[in-house]
């Protein structure tokens, strides 16, 4: 593989790391640790590992044909882009505000803003909004290399620093106890990511080919995810490794209010380095969830304009154009994270486990429509997985599969 060519389709892992290195890791991943010790590090590696094989597809499919995996639905059936679009518009409110009611509270705690939390996450993603119509997107897209790294590195050296902290002894995760329980499905439901990522990843992998004009390898594309899915799966490790040596048994117990999560978890970092390295981290935390907010925000109409338009052709005018158009559908994500953060919205935690909960349910559908994406008859022979990846791909969509009926039964019927 020619370093030159490599480092033209670089670009659309490092988006999947930046959308999936957010609350999932910030949060849940630290909340691990600081409520269980090292006992669920084995939950966040086994979810990375179960969930491998359909992220996976998302960038086989989008270098092997040009296209996105709202085509590969498509080609499967409308009633597998039908559930698709279901599916998100269940979820996006949900995982939008998620995202962004966390990058507002680091915000605030970080500058000392007195506005509301659902202020603060208003004017964030109007401020995206302008962001991502301005074009300046693409800057973006090449500051997320600094900004991992930047994150990577800081984490690293702050569980290197907390390592010879003493902690007491503390209670121990309940299998039986319904809170334990309920947290590990929202753990398990965004680890490392929720699997919609997949569609936006092939989504950014053909916009990437588009702007770069650059057609990668089916090789090149895949050293490029696995670049950011391995390094996301190690920094989900040093996060519950930081929660677990920092706060673990110490008698503080994590908030669930946003403005004071914010202070506590940057608080984890100066406490074992040092509060001269207060700034770095708080501009690394905080520069790594405004990249979530801004990759999801970008996410959700870019995946739902043509999946309304495959579904609803005569959305379309005379002269080809959408009638619901990029922009409008970004108002209907931001409108509607809004309208359910005023009514639902008054702990962060709830909407952080709300999100989470709802992937977790919808990830065995995603996966299997993954699966039968690049599988289907009009998907390149040569392009299609090898056997013991088809294999891996079973034993993960039966897995997913029978943990969300546990779910669904534990929830609703005992």
């Amino acid at each position: 593989m020619k370093i030159k060519s490599l480092l033209k389709t670089l670009g659309p892992g490092l988006l999947y790391a930046g959308a999936a290195v957010g609350v999932s890791h910030l949060v849940q991943s630290t909340r691990a640790g600081a409520s269980y010790g090292f006992e669920l590090i084995w939950v966040v590696i086994a979810a990375n590992i179960i969930k491998y094989p359909f992220f996976e597809f998302a960038p086989r499919y989008a270098s092997s044909t040009g296209k996105s995996l709202v085509d590969g639905y498509n080609k499967t059936g409308k009633w597998a882009l039908g559930i698709f679009a279901l599916l998100t518009l269940s979820t996006m409110f949900a995982l939008q505000a998620a995202v962004t009611v966390v990058t507002a509270a680091l915000l605030g705690n970080i500058f000392g803003i007195s506005l509301s939390t659902n202020s603060l996450t208003a004017i964030i993603l109007f401020f995206t909004m302008f962001v991502l119509l301005s074009g300046k997107f693409s800057a973006l897209d090449k500051m997320i290399k600094v900004i991992i790294l930047t994150l990577t590195v800081s984490t690293l050296i702050a569980v290197i620093a907390a390592f010879e902290i003493k902690t007491m002894e503390a209670i121990a995760f309940d299998w039986t106890n319904a809170l334990d329980l309920a947290f590990l499905i929202a753990l398990v439901g965004w680890m490392p990511g929720p699997i919609d990522i997949s569609t936006w990843h092939s989504s950014w992998t053909v916009a990437k080919m588009e702007s770069s004009r650059h057609k990668p390898s089916l090789k090149e594309s895949l050293f490029d995810f696995n670049f950011g899915y391995i390094g996301t799966a190690f920094l989900a490790m040093g996060f519950v490794s930081l929660g677990a040596f920092v706060m673990y048994g110490s008698g503080k117990e994590l908030s669930s209010n946003g403005v004071e999560f914010a202070g506590q978890l940057i608080d984890m970092y100066t406490f074992s380095l040092g509060n001269w390295a207060y700034w770095i981290i708080a501009i690394a935390a905080l520069t790594t969830m405004f990249s979530t907010t801004v990759t999801v925000l970008d996410a959700y109409p870019r995946v739902m304009q043509p999946s309304s338009e495959l579904l609803f052709p005569s959305l379309k005018t005379k002269n080809e154009k959408s009638a619901i158009p990029y922009t409008a559908w970004m108002l209907i994500t931001i409108f509607g994270t809004l309208a359910l953060l005023i009514y639902f919205g008054q702990s962060m935690r709830f909407i952080v486990d709300l999100a989470t909960t709802i992937s977790f349910v919808a990830a065995p559908v995603l996966a299997i429509l993954n699966y039968k994406a690049v599988t289907h008859s009009s998907f390149p022979k040569e392009s299609r997985p090898k056997k013991w990846l088809l294999v891996y791909a079973w034993i993960g969509m039966i897995f997913l599969s029978l943990f969300s009926v546990f779910y669904l039964i534990w929830r609703f019927i005992l």
